[in-house]
């Protein structure tokens, strides 16, 4: 009987025969090159499956993916001008594809749509022929453009997730989360979160073992579930409603006194029903929420830079229910106070 060792695992020729009829269909990784796009979520995913790759090869497995370089066009300048990137494929020649990769853009988000509107049909083609399709970080912007994510949930970098919810109100933004997987549509939080979402789509495509070590080849955190420790509440001050834009002020100004709804919706001339409607909708969070989390993003700062203890902090924001301000703070920034300085207070 055939026997296969894999890592410390010794395996039957049975399982060694299932194994090998699993990786039978390579995965074939289509990695879109779109005008702006940020050259390292090009690279990055590449380097991932093709480690991925060279990882079977040492156990003497066949490689399990397939990577190219999709473009609309035969040379791409990215970086302002300073970096040329020429694709495998043009976007007509890829006949079959298993996923495909949408990096992050730079820059102005709506001018970088209308520079890549040539990518969407074609992605929404390939995803109704099959094919998943996964956004790195902003590429989350490319990928609402198609229409693919109406009515599904997403995730994009925490900072650009006011803008999201404007241009793209069918879609729900799960601004908190690393990972979102919704029906073969894949996007991950911001900046270098989609590390996680590679190691994600490894473990699917793969094995957990293989992601495993993947995680530690590249030395990445295999359980990131959250970009709430990371993130900074600003509010959503761009909607163009004036009254609520003061009400905004008055909590950022007034957060440590007892603030209600009521007296919000008097300061604003406007009934509470008419003031919780106006003000969900131009901030994307009710009255309640929003002093919240305004609470809680002070909180932040005091436990990142001061020498107060967390009850001192709590008292600050304005709460006197240690464990109300515990499950809040908790809930909002995904650890607790005393994490939370332990991670951002050098001191």
């Amino acid at each position: 009987m055939a026997i296969l060792k894999w890592g410390t695992t010794t395996m039957s020729g049975v399982v060694c025969d299932k194994i090998l009829q699993y990786f039978c269909h390579v995965k074939t990784i289509s990695i879109l090159i779109p005008e702006t796009a940020i050259p390292a979520a090009i690279v990055d995913p590449s380097y991932m499956f093709n480690a991925v790759n060279e990882f079977h090869r040492g156990a003497g497995l066949p490689v399990p993916f397939k990577v190219q370089l999709v473009a609309a066009k035969r040379e791409i300048f990215l970086n302002q001008g300073t970096i040329s990137v020429r694709p495998d494929l043009l976007l007509a020649d890829v006949s079959e594809t298993d996923l495909i990769i949408i990096p992050a853009l730079s820059g102005d988000m709506e001018a970088a749509i209308a520079l890549n509107s040539d990518l969407i049909p074609w992605v929404v083609n390939r995803y109704k022929s099959g094919s998943e399709v996964a956004s790195l970080c902003v590429g989350a912007f490319l990928l609402a453009s198609t229409g693919l994510l109406n009515g599904k949930s997403c995730s994009t970098h925490w900072m650009f997730a006011n803008q999201f919810r404007q241009l793209f109100p069918e879609v729900t933004l799960a601004d908190d989360r690393v990972i979102v997987d919704q029906n073969g549509i894949y996007s991950s939080g911001g900046a270098m979160a989609y590390w996680n979402l590679l190691l994600y789509l490894v473990e699917k495509y793969t094995n957990r073992e293989m992601a495993i070590m993947a995680s530690k080849f590249f030395l990445l955190n295999v359980n990131l579930n959250s970009q709430s420790p990371f993130s900074i509440f600003k509010g959503q001050k761009d909607h163009g409603d004036c009254i609520i834009l003061e009400a905004q002020v008055y909590i950022e100004t007034h957060y440590k006194n007892k603030i209600t709804v009521d007296e919000l919706a008097a300061l604003s001339n406007l009934s509470r029903r008419t003031f919780e409607r106006r003000f969900k909708k131009a901030t994307s969070n009710s009255p309640a929420e929003y002093l919240q989390r305004v609470k809680i993003e002070a909180a932040k700062s005091l436990l990142e830079s001061g020498r107060k203890t967390v009850n001192e902090v709590m008292f600050e924001v304005g709460y006197a229910d240690l464990k109300a301000f515990r499950d809040v703070f908790k809930k909002t920034a995904g650890m607790s106070p005393v994490d939370y300085r332990k991670k951002y207070n050098e001191a």
